[in-house]
């Protein structure tokens, strides 16, 4: 599975089409963030990533997570997030 590490500085718009490749070749990605301004971005990035997946007739779901990082001989907690690909669903199954 492809491991995307996203940052505060981080285009979501770039992160999106990142998301959206990684998912045409296989069915998972998985996000990485470390920081409020991280999971913001990965966020946006992932709502985007669905857009672009959904014109194609596609969509996916996220499992959020915690990852543990090493940071300057410190263990940081960071917030992962897998993204599954599917097809998309009807608009009647759509919550």
């Amino acid at each position: 599975m492809e491991i995307l590490k996203v940052s505060s500085n981080s285009n979501p718009n770039k992160v999106a089409g990142a998301i959206a490749g990684a998912l045409s070749k296989a069915d998972k990605v998985e996000i990485q963030a470390i920081g409020a301004g991280a999971v913001n971005q990965a966020v946006k990035a992932i709502a985007v990533a669905r857009r672009f997946l959904n014109e194609g007739g596609k969509d996916i779901y996220m499992v959020p997570g915690f990852i543990e990082a090493l940071i300057d001989n410190e263990t940081r907690t960071g917030m992962s997030f897998r993204i599954f690909v599917t097809s998309q669903k009807e608009p009647a199954q759509m919550e």
